[in-house]
């Protein structure tokens, strides 16, 4: 078993968008890792943010969508 990881960047951050983009993919079957904002030196608010999440993977991961075993 491996582990892989999905990164969603989310261009509007709110509460609300954060909460959709995690339910989501948790609800796939990802596990939440962390959220990363970016902000700028003009604003504490942040400009947008990087959820990953992480999920076991078997060792033949042809079946799933967008992998192959041909690279």
């Amino acid at each position: 078993m491996g582990l892989t990881y999905k990164f969603v960047e989310l261009s509007i951050v709110t509460d609300e968008t954060i909460e959709e983009t995690v339910n989501e993919w948790v609800g796939q079957g990802w596990h939440f890792d962390g959220i990363r904002f970016v902000v700028s030196d003009a604003s504490k608010r942040p400009q947008m943010a990087f959820v990953s999440f992480t999920r076991e993977v078997s060792e033949n991961v042809e079946n799933e969508p967008g992998r192959s075993s041909t690279g």
